[in-house]
């Protein structure tokens, strides 16, 4: 007999539905460590005097980073990838970048 809380879990959509950012972080430092989540994912938080606390941080900030952190944290459980985090660079934050400005401005 199942309970309507394991119905609404396994029918979920989002995989990391129920998951916080700090045990899966924990998760990938346990499964890779910190030399290896920097040579898999190319952020500073993870490569240079990494800690968790500091990594929470970031990540809490740069919704790039976590979208990369995520997708990776998702292919290591063998888990579907949801769209969002297929590209995380094209549904980031939309700042336009120097050479668009300069564009912009000087029309090259």
């Amino acid at each position: 007999m199942s309970t309507s809380a394991d119905n609404n879990a396994s029918s979920h959509k989002d995989p990391l539905h129920g998951i916080t950012l700090e045990n899966l972080l924990k998760a990938l430092v346990s499964q890779y460590g910190f030399d290896g989540l920097a040579a898999q994912i190319n952020i500073r938080c993870f490569s240079h005097d990494p800690s968790i606390k500091s990594s929470l941080k970031f990540l809490r900030k740069t919704p790039w980073a976590r979208a990369k952190v995520e997708r990776l944290y998702l292919t290591m459980q063998g888990l579907p990838i949801p769209e969002h985090l297929k590209h995380p660079e094209a549904s980031a934050d939309k700042t336009p970048t120097t050479k668009q400005v300069n564009r912009d401005i000087w029309g090259k």
